[in-house]
């Protein structure tokens, strides 16, 4: 995928990740593409809140696609919803490099004890 993180915390997390190497047959970005990068942050965002002798499953996800892109860059930029005891929701929004949003993913994960 070639996903690379640049910040990361419960609170707010990015990454980035290349077009080409992930779109599907005509040429556009992989709707698939832009939940992986979404689930991605939501779930170290939600293990970074979690903290040491916990860990995170995912409950809940889903994604608003709302333009293509062809080529370049995608920036993920992960925004906590809720950091409960329990539960952590995040809202990850995908924009191209001229700041367009592409997509937005909503991810619930469940905090476990180990």
């Amino acid at each position: 995928m070639g996903i690379e993180f640049i910040e990361l915390s419960a609170e707010h997390s990015v990454a980035r990740m290349p077009v080409e190497g992930n779109t599907q047959v005509v040429g556009l970005l992989h709707g698939g593409a832009h939940v992986v990068l979404g689930e991605s942050l939501g779930s170290i965002s939600s293990a970074i809140h979690a903290g040491p002798g916990k860990y995170v499953v995912g409950i809940e996800i889903n994604a608003t696609h709302s333009r293509s892109i062809t080529e370049g860059w995608v920036t993920g930029t992960c925004t906590a919803l809720v950091l409960g005891r329990t539960l952590a929701t995040h809202e990850i929004v995908m924009r191209d490099e001229q700041g367009r949003r592409l997509s937005t993913v909503r991810m619930t994960n469940m905090v476990r004890d180990l």
